[in-house]
């Protein structure tokens, strides 16, 4: 009887894996060949800009002939090349002693100088300009380099040139910690602070009042700064490793503490400010006198991001009153929905605010700090204000999810009136718009496409959304003709029962219905955003290769991910550990029901950063659906990680929900297979992170695999990593040793 039951079971096992094609070093190499996918569509999206002041703009664009450069003139509706580019090229070869090619130019940082008669641009290592009538290219120096300077170092708020009155009369600048002013005319100088200290100084960068009676300038305490240390154990310039540090502030880290300040020029006399109410801060910023000078307001964000303030401070009492409060009972998005338009004539504010649960725009009356109206209103989301016209009191703007019938994270372009009224898609088509606007607003540009319909690029009028001429259509023939299979939309239940999350499905070139395939999910989760593709876009580097392995690669976007309502966003607060996956493991499940070559039995995860973070956590979490993850550069423990980003959605004060969320914590709990992928001088996640995990899976006696990438950042793997990623999923989910590297 046992014997029956063994061979019953290898019967199956044998069945189901027979269902799996085996991979071979044929699918590795077709894997590495999806890369010609993205060079097989040609005149697809415009690099477009317009030229300042002017209803012309120029595109560069990838045709059959190569990369071409043209000339749209809005009005005329007159399309030429930018310019000759074969005598661009030979003046270029001729300057520069090279062989380009007059359809292979990349032209960096191309623009049009001289009233059109020349243009500026970038090519190597130079600078060069060119006269469009002669032919002649001139260099004007070597390109500037953007210089070593990590995102975390911060300047520092005492060093700053002086700063000149509106009238020219004075010069105001600071001096051993102290604010001085200068008479120009004298010569004369008045030192106007007496209170400032190397531990508590006063800012040089100062703001006056439009009729330079006043100074407006913040009082800082300095913190003490946070570093993360890392060893280059293969440095290119040396033998021996380098030890590298970076400036690099983590969630519970003291910060500058900024009071603003106030100077009168004409008594030479400092006005008290009460600034303590402002005092538990992630940050004061913004100091913008209104033009009559009778009062400057102040951005105000309190640590924990539950209150954002615009205060207003009085230039002659010094008195302070808030016209806006902003509050949340969990966090202000305020690193990506902020937005504020000053209208200094009527005073009046521009405001963006999730108040009523979704992103909307508020008319508020600065006076009195009431809100006049709400200018948009329903239940979708401003994405962006692209314009405010002051004059007209009317509204560009992109949003998503206004349309019935249609993917709610589909951008679309409006204008409406600072009233409410009269709104108007200027981008009706049911697709994914990108636009770009011409300085006076009066034409865009705009592309449109879906995940599986080739981008359209035309010419709009602002006023109606009227297009005007169609620019270029997308010819994907060539790759068609290469079987390239689109990705297929879906749509499915979240948690709720109710909420619709969307998400892609993607297929092996030689996909065979017939077939069983594991599936695979490329996650980034990050409350910033929402990350499934909604755009054309052929290949996709971090999962195309990994498809034609004889997988399903799938992508969607989970509650606790932004561009919805503020309650789908609100799921991360302190919750990062979340990453959506009770709707992400609903979704798969469905898809399955209505695509039975979709393998639940068998169900891998990838991701880097915050993706790294939520792949590992799916196999600690979540290890009855998820089998195996591969987690590259992972913020494993956000207490490890960058403070602006992780305290904007774990919370301030550091509570407990950190540990709960904590990779590093929870690492005891792995079930499945786990391959950990970061690169040793990883400056955007603290590497340690990952090494933290990996101590923490030693210790609980966990089986995983751990790939340091000598030099490299933040990343998925690179080359390497990816054959790496690719190996370890051929092995956990189809059972197989993949090919010998090189065979």
């Amino acid at each position: 009887m046992k014997r029956l039951v063994v061979l019953l079971f290898l019967g199956s096992f044998v069945a189901h894996y027979a269902s799996f094609a085996q991979v071979t070093a044929e699918d590795y190499a077709r894997a590495d060949s999806t890369a010609k996918f993205g060079s097989l569509v040609y005149n697809a999206y415009a690099d477009v800009n317009w030229i300042k002041d002017k209803p012309v703009f120029w595109y560069s664009i990838k045709t059959r002939k190569g990369t071409e450069y043209k000339l749209v003139d809005a009005e005329h509706l007159k399309i030429t090349p930018a310019f000759d580019q074969e005598k661009l090229c030979k003046a270029l070869n001729e300057s520069l002693k090279k062989d380009y090619k007059p359809f292979e130019l990349n032209l960096r940082r191309l623009r049009f100088i001289k009233d059109g008669k020349a243009i500026a641009f970038e090519a190597g290592d130079k600078r060069l300009e060119c006269d469009l009538k002669k032919y002649k290219v001139d260099i004007k120096g070597d390109v500037q380099g953007w210089g070593n300077r990590h995102w975390g170092e911060t300047e520092g708020e005492y060093k700053s040139d002086p700063v000149k009155s509106p009238d020219e009369k004075w010069e105001a600048y600071v001096r051993e910690y102290n604010v001085w002013l200068k008479d120009l005319k004298s010569g004369s100088e008045t030192q106007l602070s007496f209170d400032g200290s190397a531990g508590e100084f006063y800012s040089g960068h100062m703001d006056w009042s439009p009729d330079s009676k006043k100074i407006a300038v913040n009082k800082v305490r300095p913190n003490e700064k946070h570093y993360i240390y890392f060893v280059e154990s293969s440095p290119k310039d040396q033998l021996q490793p380098k030890l590298e540090k970076r400036e690099y502030l983590k969630p519970g880290d003291a910060l500058p503490i900024l009071k603003p300040c106030l100077f009168n020029v004409e008594d030479l006399k400092q006005i008290p400010v009460n600034s303590q109410p402002f005092e538990n801060q992630f940050s004061l910023f913004g100091i913008k006198w209104w033009p009559g000078s009778e009062a400057f307001t102040f951005e105000f964000n309190q640590r924990g991001h539950q209150v954002y303030q615009i205060a207003e401070v009085d230039a002659e009492t010094g008195d302070v009153r808030v016209i806006i409060n902003e509050t949340s009972k969990t966090f202000i998005d305020y690193s990506g929905k902020h937005f504020r338009h000053d209208l200094d004539k009527s005073k009046e504010i521009i405001w963006a605010s999730e108040r009523d649960g979704w992103n909307h725009l508020y008319l508020i009356d600065a006076k009195t700090g009431e809100v006049k109206n709400q200018i948009t209103k329903g239940n979708w989301l401003v994405r962006g204000v692209e314009h405010v016209d002051d004059d007209n009191r009317n509204i560009i703007f992109s949003a998503s999810g206004m349309n019935e019938g249609e993917d709610p994270y589909f951008i679309h372009y409006y204008s409406i009136s600072f009233d409410g009224t009269g709104l108007k898609d200027l981008t009706p088509e049911k697709m994914n718009h990108d636009a770009t606007f011409s300085s006076d607003y009066k034409y865009f540009t705009d592309a449109y496409s879906t995940v599986d319909t080739p981008p359209v690029t035309v010419l709009r009028k602002t006023a109606d959304g009227t297009i005007l001429k169609i620019l270029e259509e997308a010819d994907i023939s060539d790759l068609l003709a290469a079987n390239w299979r689109k990705p297929e939309v879906f749509v499915a239940k979240a948690r709720d029962g109710k909420t619709d999350i969307w998400g892609n499905i993607y297929y092996p070139t030689n996909f065979d219905p017939e077939k069983t395939y594991p599936i695979i999910e490329y996650i980034y989760a990050g409350p910033q955003g929402s990350f499934a593709q909604k755009s054309f876009r052929p290949y996709n580097y971090p999962f195309s290769g990994l498809a034609e392995l004889g997988f399903i690669i799938v992508q969607m976007d989970g509650m606790g991910t932004s561009n919805r309502s503020k309650a789908f966003h609100d799921v991360c607060y302190k919750n990062l550990k979340d990453a959506g996956f009770p709707d992400r493991i609903l979704w798969i499940k469905a898809a399955a029901e209505t695509h039975p070559f979709m393998d639940t039995t068998r169900v891998g995860i990838f991701g880097g950063s915050a993706g790294g973070q939520s792949s590992t956590g799916a196999v600690l979490f979540h290890p009855e659906f998820y089998d195996v993850a591969v987690s590259s550069c992972g913020c494993h423990d956000n207490r490890m990680d960058k403070m602006w980003w992780n305290e904007q959605w774990m919370g301030y004060p550091i509570g407990k929900e950190y540990a709960e969320c904590s990779n590093v914590d929870n690492a005891y709990r792995l079930k499945g297979d786990l391959m950990l992928i970061v690169g040793e001088v990883d400056d955007n996640v603290d590497p340690a992170s990952t090494m933290q995990v990996a101590d923490a899976l030693i210790k609980a006696k966990k089986d995983f695999e751990l790939v340091v990438l000598p030099g490299s950042n933040h990343t998925l793997g690179g080359d390497y990593g990816e054959h790496k990623r690719r190996d370890f999923f051929v092995k956990t989910l189809y059972n197989q040793l993949p090919p010998k590297w090189g065979k």
